[in-house]
Formats: structure tokens, sequence, C-alpha cells
């Protein structure tokens, strides 16, 4: 299967992205139709409150990849084509960190490091020191960032009908 990767990146000023893009209560109340919500580290309900994560930052960079895919995909093929570049792109905000001190990154979805979080046993994080939120999962719109900010437009999966390409977004908080 063939797909092609477009690259897109913006940065602004954290109040500014605060302002134009966060709301917590609001993407706190969709994460609750997850089934990730209270099952994996990275995902709400959280002990702190994510404006605080948002507001510990000056800039925020994001990082948007385009996949397009040839006609004949099969979900199958486009769900692991999406695998391999989601890990591209949180290698490449690990990468990000190290020349940012101080810095965090945002992972492009869900945190996918372990098979099975240790959460739902209340047990600690088993990778603290890899695992990170993604910009929904603390009340950043994904949607409207990406549109916004890269001019990419997120095409949603609908029942029975793939999307012409799939987004992943991923950014760098900067001190």
């Amino acid at each position: 299967m063939e797909y092609t990767i477009r690259r897109f990146e913006a940065e602004t000023d954290m109040e500014s992205y605060i302002r134009d893009y966060v709301d917590v209560e609001y993407f706190g109340q969709l994460c609750k139709e997850c089934p990730n919500y209270g099952n994996v580290w990275a995902c709400p309900p959280y002990d702190f409150d994510p404006m605080d994560v948002w507001k510990a930052y000056s800039r925020i960079k994001i990082a948007g990849y385009q996949l397009t895919f040839s006609e004949d995909r099969t979900e199958e093929e486009m769900l692991e084509a999406l695998a391999e570049v989601k890990q591209k792109v949180t290698d490449e905000m690990y990468a990000e960190e190290l020349k940012y001190p101080g810095s965090q990154s945002l992972s492009a979805g869900t945190c996918r490091i372990c098979k099975g979080c240790s959460k739902p046993d209340g047990k600690p994080c088993r990778f603290p020191d890899k695992m990170r939120f993604s910009i929904e999962s603390i009340g950043g719109n994904v949607g409207k960032t990406i549109s916004r900010l890269c001019g990419i437009e997120i095409e949603w999966i609908e029942e029975g009908k793939l999307p012409e390409h799939f987004v992943l977004v991923g950014g760098l908080m900067i001190k």
C-alpha cells in the first residue's frame, strides 16, 4: 500500500493558544465517551488541573502530518501506517524536547507505550519518562488547531467510509 506524508508546522505564543484553542471542560466531557477515559495514564481524569500544564509554558509548536493513501487501501493497512508514522512523530517530539530545555512534547493521539496501561490496576505509570499527553487529552482543540494554524482539515472516519487522508498532530510546549 502506498501513501504520501505532508508535514506542517506552526508556532504561537501560549497565551493566544489557550485563548483560541483550549477548552478543558468541553474536551474533558468528550473524553468521558472514550474507552481510554480512566484507563490510560495519559488520559483524563487527572489529579491535576490541565490548565496548569498549559500555563507553565510560553510557546507551543504544532507539528501536523497528513497521510494520504492510495485508493486500494484497507482499514488495516491504514491503521498500520498510522502506527508507524505516529512512532516517527513521537521520536521527533522527543528529539525536539532535547533542543528546548524544560519543554514537554504532546503526543499525536493517546499513549501506546504499553500493551496494557497500569492505571486501571491503581499502579503508577511504568514509563513516566516517555508518557506524554495528547493535545486533546488536556483540553486542546486539535481540529481547530490544525485547521487554523496549519491549513489542514481533518476528515473523520464515518461508518462504512474511510477518509481520503488521516492527520496526526503532535506538539511541543516550550518554557
